[in-house]
């Protein structure tokens, strides 16, 4: 009998050995697979020019964009990440030459992304190092920003086309360029800043939300009265559809707000918006959604990596707040299933990118199931905040 018991303790212990052994060699893979996508970051030639923004892969052919484009500051801020990631100084360096190229959208007055632009690379750097250049463009990108601010509206006019449709156009996505400007205050001492993000947020809340908490991408406004005159889409399925980045930009922007402002209201509708996404019926196992939760196509529809890193970095933030572990076990899933083999890009495509699979405008039929750059930037945030946990 007790060489029995012992045998049976014995295959036990050997099989517990055999699975942690089996995690622990899984966790050093996937470490290795990240390791060498950054180092093909690491070699993308800095070229004012060729920010990379997307990949198609058949054939390979990096979409590269001038700094003015919206998403030239994911680039250089996953290059910043990399560095507090990784700690290795030449991606500090490269991520420096790259965030200088970007200096050039402070005058900008054309475009609502400066948060997007300036922040994600200016603001980057400045969390690694005090520096006082980085303020300066910060500020001065922030004061540039105001200027698309209207006072009947409360809010910052997101685009400047389709102007004879669109008399004043706000999109959700402009709730994640308000984080400049709260800095912004932070650096400078000015209030105007923080003024105007928090009007701009509290507008959002009254008119973006549908009453199941899903969103509207477009609000359009009218300029004298104020009051909303349209509810419509530009990158989703249609007006009443819920776009999945979209419903991200929602549960990121009203986290970050509460993080500024601790306003109970910023915090209540992050919550009630990370709900509606993490329980929806057509989200798929992995937690990877579709582009947008009400295409007809699912589950033949592309899934939207972006989307997933978006949300799963926001509900990093959302769980510190709230300490409701839902939230931390969600994101620790999504994370897996990003950091796999399914989602990396596979390491014998020579491009700029870390993740696969991302939708940018389906609408358009524009970069479709394809490498992204912001969804890499909101991947690497997320691995910094569960590292920080």
């Amino acid at each position: 009998m007790h060489s029995k018991h012992y045998f049976k303790v014995f295959i036990l212990v050997v099989g517990l050995l055999v699975s942690c052994n089996t995690k622990e060699q899984k966790k050093s893979n996937q470490s290795i697979k990240l390791e060498h996508r950054y180092e093909k970051l690491l070699s993308y030639k800095v070229d004012s020019l060729s920010f990379p923004r997307s990949m198609s892969l058949n054939p390979e052919n990096v979409h590269k964009v001038p700094s003015k484009d919206w998403t030239s500051g994911f680039f250089p801020g996953s290059l910043w990440q990399i560095y507090k990631l990784t700690g290795d100084e030449r991606y500090k360096e490269r991520a420096a030459a790259w965030t200088a190229l970007v200096e050039n959208q402070k005058y900008n007055d054309k475009t609502h992304d400066m948060g997007f632009k300036v922040y994600c690379s200016f603001g980057e750097g400045l969390k690694v190092e005090d520096n006082q250049f980085y303020k300066d463009v910060i500020v001065e990108s922030a004061k540039t920003l105001c200027t698309r601010f209207n006072s009947n509206v409360g809010s910052i006019r997101s685009w400047d086309f389709n102007s004879d449709i669109w008399e004043f156009p706000v999109i959700v996505d402009n709730m994640l360029n308000l984080e400049l400007l709260f800095e912004a205050t932070k650096i400078s001492g000015d209030s105007t800043f923080h003024k105007i993000a928090e009007t701009h947020a509290n507008t959002t809340l009254k008119n973006h939300f549908r009453a199941d908490n899903s969103i509207y991408h477009v609000v359009v406004y009218d300029t004298i009265s104020g009051a909303p005159k349209m509810k419509v889409t530009h990158q989703g399925f249609n007006d009443e559809s819920t776009w999945a980045r979209g419903q991200g930009w929602g549960i990121y922007g009203y986290t970050m707000a509460y993080r500024y402002t601790k306003n109970p209201a910023f915090l209540k509708q992050a919550e009630a918006t990370a709900k509606f996404y993490m329980e929806h019926e057509n989200l798929p196992e992995d937690g990877i959604p579709y582009w947008d939760f009400n295409d007809p196509a699912i589950p033949n529809a592309p899934r939207d990596a972006s989307a997933a890193a978006v949300v799963t970095s926001a509900l990093y933030e959302l769980y510190g707040f709230t300490q409701n572990k839902v939230y931390l076990y969600f994101a620790n899933k999504v994370l897996n299933n990003l950091n796999s083999s399914k989602y990396l890009l596979d390491d014998t495509v020579n491009g700029p990118f870390i993740l696969n699979h991302s939708t940018g405008n389906w609408p358009k039929n524009d970069e479709i199931d394809e490498p992204i750059s912001y969804a890499d930037y909101y991947f690497l945030e997320a691995l910094l905040r569960k590292k920080a946990l």
